[in-house]
């Protein structure tokens, strides 16, 4: 989501610097990216150990996350292409799934921003034992689907989203956004959603 359907990345980063600063410490956009398609609690961690932040890891989470929450809901940036793809596969009938490892208020956000049942599932990284890069979050995507991994395509803008998705064997449309990507086994890269359309889809994966 973050990143692949909405561009909340300067939010999440803005948020970093934010708590970081207020806590007497500096913040780099090179300590930012290393963050980039982590599950929350393991950003937190990483903050934590990189800073002066004396919180919690669950409570600098519960921060980060009212600061990017209040963003969102002033404005959603959505990406290039990502949601005329989305409303073009569901009106051709395909069921969508989100699965983002940021928590259930921030998907809830963004989700309340689009047309009741755009998206037939949702999975967030506080309801997976594992989050990404483990294969788990789109196994519970693919069940609450009920479609197998092999019949469902993944669209991922992060290493570790993209690592989570072949995992899970979900053949895989690498975008990069913040950060490059590293060519990985399974994946077909694209610069962009912007332009991409379901026939597209097909012939990639088809």
């Amino acid at each position: 989501m973050d990143g692949t359907l909405v561009d909340t990345e300067p939010y999440w980063i803005a948020a970093e610097h934010e708590i970081v600063a207020e806590h007497g410490g500096q913040w780099s956009e090179e300590l930012a990216h290393q963050l980039v398609g982590n599950p929350l609690l393991v950003s937190a961690r990483f903050i934590l150990d990189n800073s002066p932040v004396t919180m919690s890891p669950e409570e600098l989470v519960e921060e980060l996350l009212r600061r990017v929450v209040l963003q969102v809901r002033d404005h959603i940036p959505w990406r290039p292409g990502a949601k005329e793809l989305l409303f073009e596969l569901v009106d051709l009938g395909v069921p969508c799934a989100l699965v983002t490892m940021s928590w259930q208020s921030l998907a809830h956000a963004v989700t309340a921003a689009l047309p009741d049942g755009v998206f037939a599932a949702v999975v967030t990284g506080d309801v997976v034992t594992h989050g990404k890069p483990h294969p788990e979050p789109y196994l519970v995507a693919c069940a609450a689907l009920d479609a197998a991994p092999g019949e469902c395509v993944a669209i991922e803008d992060s290493a570790t989203g993209v690592r989570s998705a072949v995992a899970a064997g979900v053949p895989t449309l690498a975008v990069p956004h913040v950060i490059a990507l590293p060519d990985i086994d399974g994946a077909v890269h694209v610069a962009s959603l912007e332009g991409m359309r379901a026939g597209e889809l097909l012939r990639l994966f088809g």
